[in-house]
């Protein structure tokens, strides 16, 4: 059996922008009617979502037949949790809150195996080599492991090159929502100090030769982030969508308009 291919970190190391879909209802079936929606990527929360290891790996395994890649959001950047979620075969990661150089560091080792890394060798357990069935695997699971970093405080804004420099890391992405709170705008991710710093840091990120990333449901930003040079952008979250269609459709039969749509920028 073949090594499956990360096409996510291929298309970020050419340069080719990838749009996604933060997926946080939960579901398997809920995932899989996404995953063939036209995404590049879909996010499985496991930060604000009630997701467990159990519930991520049944959206792995809903998704894993459609031309989609999933990225596993880890509730914090815990190693032992980390190899879980290798384990059941998450090859891209998405690790919140990195404030310095050393903690991107860890996060990278975490996804590599001895001498490389520290990431426990358990294969013959594991849906990631597919219980021992690929050929070779843990001579190949390094090189298709993709480890992106959230910079989503002052603190890790203060070591955003540091952080964009480590070896390993393949992007950085942004968190609007904890960074504008951060910066003491809470809930005002489009407030034009917190745009210019988002801006700022794309540029850095990209300088350093690293994909930069985001989320943000705001149309007009999102093509603001995409113009500015952000590779991986997230559009939408389906918790939004369902409720928002859910309301207009309700607001439409019971009070005969559909409702405006929000002026104030929105990360989700």
């Amino acid at each position: 059996m073949e090594m499956p291919r990360n096409t996510f970190k291929a298309a970020l190391k050419d340069g080719r922008l990838q749009i996604g879909l933060w997926i946080g209802l939960a579901d398997p079936y809920a995932a899989e009617l996404l995953a063939g929606a036209g995404f590049d990527w879909l996010l499985i929360d496991g930060e604000h979502a009630p997701n467990d290891v159990r519930q991520i790996l049944s959206q792995l395994q809903a998704v894993a037949p459609y031309p989609v890649h999933p990225v596993v959001r880890t509730v914090i950047g815990d190693v032992p949790l980390i190899k879980q979620f290798l384990d059941i075969g998450a090859q891209t990661l998405l690790v919140p809150v990195v404030e310095s150089a050393e903690q991107a560091a860890q996060m990278v080792a975490a996804t590599r195996y001895p001498p490389n890394g520290i990431r426990g060798v358990g294969s013959a357990l594991a849906r990631s080599s597919r219980w021992n069935q690929v050929d070779d695997y843990l001579r190949q699971a390094d090189a298709e492991m993709c480890v992106l970093v959230q910079v989503e405080t002052s603190a890790g804004l203060e070591q955003l090159d540091a952080i964009a420099a480590v070896d390993g890391v393949d992007g950085v992405f942004f968190g609007p929502a904890d960074l504008s709170a951060s910066m003491g705008f809470l809930g005002q991710p489009g407030h034009p100090e917190v745009q210019r710093t988002i801006l700022d840091g794309i540029r850095r990120v990209r300088a350093a030769g690293k994909a930069a990333g985001i989320l943000s449901a705001d149309p007009t930003l999102a093509r603001r982030y995409i113009e500015a040079g952000a590779s991986f952008v997230a559009v939408g979250v389906d918790t939004t969508l369902l409720v928002r269609a859910a309301r207009e459709l309700a607001t439409y039969f019971k009070n005969g308009a559909v409702p405006p749509v929000p002026i104030a920028p929105s990360v989700y």
